[in-house]
């Protein structure tokens, strides 16, 4: 059976003026054309070819011998090589853009820019993109805590944080409470394993572990004082969205590299204000 949306082996079973039709090998009606263009040197009736099957302009089962970047039940990030009024189009490595319909976004895409998408079969029976990735991701093995990993961002949650594709390949979860920065869907981001659940699931953070982070956050502090003329006009007293606000970095962590700033004798704590020294 010659399966839409796949890489398959078939057969060389006829040569026409345009190309060449390969069957599965058992029922040889069951045919799609190969393009000349596309017919390997040497390849006669008989010969075994691999192929991707999928729909030209006209919605007709066409094969080619190139690779797709991605293939059906698969997630991958792709470029966006042009938005329109009916949907997007996306680079996927063939002649043909792939589609991604307004219904199928989870944010607006923008030309030029790359997110995740996974491939499927759409209701007209034709190959289609979604940003609805999360069931085409498989669970990760081999990750450990404090690893440190990379990966894109493919959907944001007020509930429970923002999800992540490892290595753009697999499950990953930055839980809300270790959001202190702004991100957006189709970021790629650099984070820490924080723990890996029995179901094999990667929890993340993008946060180093606290005495690495203590001095980068330390150094954003010291930059945000100079900017305000060497006087913070709040104290580590301030509140949670203050802090927030100006650092993005959780209150914990601002006292910690604040304490950490006063023992260096690099600043003051007044009773509303931090200084330089």
């Amino acid at each position: 059976m010659i399966e839409l949306g796949k890489i398959q082996t078939l057969k060389l079973v006829k040569f026409t003026d345009f190309g060449a039709y390969l069957s599965d090998g058992v029922n040889n009606d069951d045919r799609v054309l190969l393009p000349m263009k596309q017919v390997p040197q040497g390849a006669d009736i008989g010969s075994q070819i691999e192929v991707f099957v999928y729909r030209d302009s006209k919605d007709r089962l066409i094969s080619t011998v190139n690779k797709p970047l991605l293939t059906l039940g698969q997630a991958a990030r792709l470029k966006v090589n042009d938005v329109t009024s009916i949907g997007a189009f996306l680079d996927w490595g063939l002649e043909k853009d792939l589609f991604l319909s307004f219904k199928e976004q989870t944010t607006r895409v923008k030309q030029g820019h790359s997110y995740m998408f996974a491939l499927y079969v759409d209701k007209s029976n034709r190959l289609a993109a979604t940003m609805k990735v999360y069931k085409y991701l498989p669970v990760g093995e081999g990750y450990e805590k404090d690893q440190e990993v990379r990966g894109t961002v493919y959907e944001i949650s007020d509930k429970f944080g923002a999800f992540v594709a490892i290595d753009d390949k697999y499950q990953g979860l930055i839980p809300q409470k270790e959001l202190h920065s702004e991100i957006a869907i189709g970021d790629e981001v650099s984070a820490r394993v924080t723990s890996v659940r029995e179901d094999g699931k990667v929890n993340l953070s993008l946060n180093k572990k606290s005495y690495l982070r203590m001095e980068d956050d330390a150094e954003k502090i010291l930059k945000v004082i100079r900017e305000f003329d060497g006087v913070l006009p709040f104290n580590d007293k301030a509140s949670p969205q203050v802090i927030e606000r100006e650092f993005g970095m959780s209150k914990a962590a601002f006292k910690r590299a604040v304490g950490k700033l006063y023992k260096e004798r690099l600043i003051e704590i007044g009773e509303k204000s931090i200084k330089l020294i």
